[in-house]
């Protein structure tokens, strides 16, 4: 399409409105065509915010004291799943998480009990606070909480006792996004679940207290809803 667009020159050399020459009119619709194909598209930025699911295995190593038999070496592995929530903030991120494992971790001593006198984990849950700095796809966390789970202690000839505790766990992690709605993660925890008597039920002594403390490496997968 044409159109006549009027301009003249003063003295300076400028073109005013005035006179008149016949022309083109600017191609108004493809620049703007052209400017909207070279726009970025809009990309929402990740989020860790949001409940999820997912399971975690490793193995822990740790120690149980017996009145009579001092402190021994306790091995072994875990396996099991876990719930939580994140919540975040700039780039700070706070979350809860709980799981509950299965635990193999266990340990005998011939040390003042010459049968050999055993304890045991079966299961161990965790109910933990997660305060972390995301770096994107990236979250390193620190982690803090109650602990619960079984100990069990044995001695061949007695019946042996199990009691459920409560304790305490601290440890750290890292968290990162890989595809999708998934993601992978590494952990340390650091479990206490004090100690219990199982004296004669042990051995020959009323009072026989029986603690348990492990750590614990973990890897697992979430999937984030």
């Amino acid at each position: 399409m044409k159109a006549y667009v009027c301009c003249r020159a003063d003295h300076a050399g400028r073109q005013r409105l005035g006179g008149c020459r016949r022309g083109r009119r600017p191609g108004s619709a493809l620049s703007a065509a052209t400017t909207l194909r070279q726009s970025p598209l809009y990309n929402a930025p990740f989020t860790w915010t949001g409940f999820y699911l997912g399971l975690n295995g490793g193995g822990g190593w740790g120690g149980s004291t017996w009145d009579r038999t001092g402190s021994f070496d306790l091995s072994g592995g875990v396996i099991g799943g876990n719930a939580g929530f994140n919540w975040q903030t700039g780039p700070a991120v706070f979350g809860v998480e709980g799981d509950i494992d299965w635990s193999g971790v266990s340990g005998t001593t011939v040390t003042g009990c010459a049968a050999g006198c055993m304890t045991r984990n079966d299961w161990l849950g965790t109910v933990r606070g997660r305060a972390g700095y995301a770096f994107d796809r990236f979250l390193p966390y620190i982690t803090g909480g109650v602990a619960f789970g079984d100990i069990r202690a044995s001695t061949p000839g007695f019946a042996g006792a199990s009691q459920t505790n409560l304790g305490w766990t601290i440890g750290a992690g890292m968290e990162v996004a890989i595809v999708g709605n998934w993601s992978a993660k590494a952990e340390y925890l650091h479990v206490d679940l004090g100690n219990f008597n199982c004296g004669l039920s042990c051995g020959p002594t009323t009072t026989d207290n029986v603690s348990l403390h492990e750590e614990l490496l973990r890897g697992g997968v979430n999937y984030r809803f």
